[in-house]
């Protein structure tokens, strides 16, 4: 968390800097910032995959020209989730202009959201997914989210699954880019990771579940390290 915000910073003095007009050179912001001239690069490149117009190439020096910027933001899951679903319905629209800058920004929060440390599966970036499926992912997040709080097994079904499963939702992340939910499975006796915009149902079931051994957020916690 302390490498993110470390690099976050830096970013944000970079744009800061470039935000003059002037052109800067990679060594000179390498020295000033304490980096190497490579990681200044690296930089440039998530500047502008994130839409800040930086302009210039390495070796010549770079700088910006006026764009509407914004302070950096602390967003919480629940705050990202409700941009992610604006845009889905947004971008999934037949509003033409708009729908297509709904993706260009989906597309540059892509850039710039922090990567999670260590092993992970394989990316799935937002702003190429489908829309459509995404906001009606999004749709059952509050569902999953109210059974976490209560402690309710839940009938989910997975989109292209034969069968329903029943599950004890544990905790939500944000994971390679998609929205997840941890949970012990009772019908696979084990835990199990699932794409919350994949889900097709989740139904609350009777009766609430108690901590058993073995099948709580603290044992699979356990079970990573």
């Amino acid at each position: 968390m302390a490498k993110q915000s470390k690099r976050a910073d830096r970013l944000y003095a970079l744009m800061d800097r470039l935000r003059d007009g002037r052109l800067h050179t990679a060594e000179a912001m390498a020295q000033d910032l304490g980096v190497s001239v490579r990681t200044i690069y690296r930089d440039m490149e998530v500047l502008a995959a994130s839409g800040v117009p930086v302009e210039g190439a390495r070796g010549h020096g770079y700088t910006a020209q006026a764009a509407i910027t914004l302070p950096p933001l602390n967003l919480t899951e629940g705050e990202l989730a409700a941009l992610h679903m604006a845009l889905a319905a947004l971008g999934a629209s037949d509003l033409g202009e708009e729908a297509a800058d709904a993706r260009r920004l989906a597309a540059k929060i892509e850039a710039v959201l922090p990567e999670d440390a260590g092993p992970r599966p394989a990316s799935f970036a937002f702003a190429t997914d489908s829309y459509a499926e995404a906001a009606r992912g999004f749709a059952l997040m509050p569902r999953v989210r109210a059974a976490i709080r209560a402690r309710q097994k839940l009938r989910i079904r997975q989109r292209d699954a034969e069968t329903p499963e029943v599950i004890r939702p544990l905790h939500i992340d944000y994971w390679g880019r998609i929205w997840t939910c941890l949970a012990w499975s009772e019908t696979a006796g084990d835990f199990t990771r699932l794409r919350i915009d994949r889900l097709q149902e989740a139904s609350p079931l009777p009766g609430l579940f108690v901590d058993e051994p073995g099948k709580t957020l603290k044992d699979w916690q356990a079970r990573q390290s």
